[in-house]
């Protein structure tokens, strides 16, 4: 059977890789401390000796749309073209080519179904920054295999956030059970309290301080129960009108089981959003 030899969630901040790579007057204050906070916290992933990322975001009205919303969605393409026009033209993300792992891919998608997913599939799935951002700053050679999971965050309606934690633990079930020697990573990616064009986006911190330092408890100490007695999808509308992304950490919440404490644990509260990061080893600390 695979190895799951690590779980890993964190944030996706797109502009990370125009910050990192900048230079001279264009290089802002909080580059150098970003980029060692990232370094550290990648080396958790190398320490892991992966084979293949199993990798969970959410599209941001790129290829997904009004038209066709999956609620949970699995990539089964063997390449995958990565990042949009915007996304280079907003953030300087780089055009990218990831090789899909088509094994893991159908074994996920005809396995999570009959565990009671209504997966959704697709053979030509582009990548955006919700999966790109992670590989740049955890794997920035992008040479690992992927299998990509898309969920929704942010068209109504959606699913409960118990069924977010119900689906991580399925990943978890199957990825152990896939009849493979490989070393798995799963890697999810959300974000702590979030306001996209309303009147707290810019501030010097995210927009609920209070629900960040409780979200990144929860992670942390591996409280599922604990967050999902507060965690509504009315009640994340309260720290910011894109606070629905936190459903992905509570995916990796499910992966990871309850009550187990990460291994590593960091933050870094930068201006309008506050970056945390996440790794959990499966079998004892590396």
């Amino acid at each position: 059977m695979a190895e799951l030899v690590a779980v890993i969630a964190s944030t996706h901040h797109p502009f990370y890789y125009r910050a990192s790579t900048s230079t001279g007057e264009e290089r802002p204050p909080f580059a150098d401390e970003w980029v060692r906070k990232v370094e550290a916290f990648r080396e958790t992933l190398t320490r892991a000796r992966p084979d293949v990322l199993v990798m969970v975001g959410s599209d941001h009205f790129h290829q997904l749309w009004l038209d066709n919303m999956p609620q949970f969605l699995v990539g089964k393409a063997p390449v995958y073209d990565a990042n949009w026009y915007n996304e280079e033209r907003e953030f300087g993300l780089p055009r990218m080519r990831l090789q899909g792992q088509e094994d893991l891919s159908a074994y996920i998608l005809r396995e999570g179904l009959d565990a009671g997913f209504d997966l959704a599939f697709s053979n030509e799935l582009r990548i955006d920054h919700s999966i790109t951002c992670p590989i740049i700053t955890l794997r920035p050679d992008a040479d690992l295999p992927i299998v990509p999971v898309y969920t929704n965050i942010f068209a109504p309606p959606l699913p409960q956030p118990k069924r977010f934690v119900q689906l991580g633990r399925t990943i978890r079930e199957l990825v152990e059970s896939w009849p493979s020697d490989q070393r798995v990573a799963v890697i999810g990616t959300g974000h702590l309290s979030l306001e996209l064009g309303g009147p707290r986006q810019f501030g010097p911190h995210g927009p609920d301080p209070q629900f960040d330092q409780k979200a990144v408890e929860w992670i942390s100490s591996g409280d599922i129960e604990g967050c999902l007695a507060e965690v509504t999808l009315d009640s994340l509308h309260a720290p910011g009108n894109a606070t629905h992304g936190f459903m992905d950490f509570m995916l990796m919440m499910g992966v990871a089981g309850e009550g187990r404490k990460a291994d590593y644990v960091d933050t870094y509260d930068l201006f309008h959003t506050m970056e945390a990061y996440f790794t959990w080893y499966p079998g004892g600390d590396k």
